[in-house]
């Protein structure tokens, strides 16, 4: 599959969006432990969002995720507007979860790990944002840990 392909796939909202009804129905089992369904607070409307993405990395308690389309997703604007997360994952529904942006070089760390464990995935991803950014994409990561 091309990168400009997968781009055009990944900047579908309505395919990006067929996972949901899944994850909150509390199939997210079927999907595997590489995706994660974020439950987020709309920064306008107040309004519970969806979003269904690949998880980047686990350590310990903490769990990332890559912001492909970078500080322009819709659902990383709004967790850096209200920092008001649920996650979903195969065997947890809605967890409340604390919020963490991570910056340029920590983003750059975690996917560089990435990168090295997933290779095939990686090159798929990096080509794909670089083709829907218009150039060298800007790929911002989120962790996730459990709310205090």
């Amino acid at each position: 599959m091309t990168d400009w392909l997968i781009a055009r796939i990944l900047g579908t909202p309505w395919l990006m969006r067929v996972p949901i009804p899944l994850y909150r129905a509390g199939f997210g089992w079927l999907l595997g432990r590489r995706l994660v369904m974020i439950e987020h607070v709309g920064r306008k409307s107040g309004e519970p969002r969806f979003v269904v993405v690949e998880v980047v990395e686990r350590t310990g308690q903490a769990l990332r995720v890559a912001s492909g389309f970078g500080a322009k997703s819709q659902w990383y604007r709004n967790l850096r507007a209200n920092g008001v997360a649920f996650l979903s994952t195969g065997g947890v529904r809605r967890e409340r979860v604390a919020v963490r942006l991570l910056d340029d070089e920590e983003s750059g760390i975690v996917l560089g790990r990435y990168a090295t464990a997933h290779p095939a995935a990686w090159g798929r991803l990096k080509g794909a944002m670089d083709v829907a950014q218009g150039g060298e994409a800007r790929i911002l990561v989120v962790e996730f840990t459990p709310a205090d």
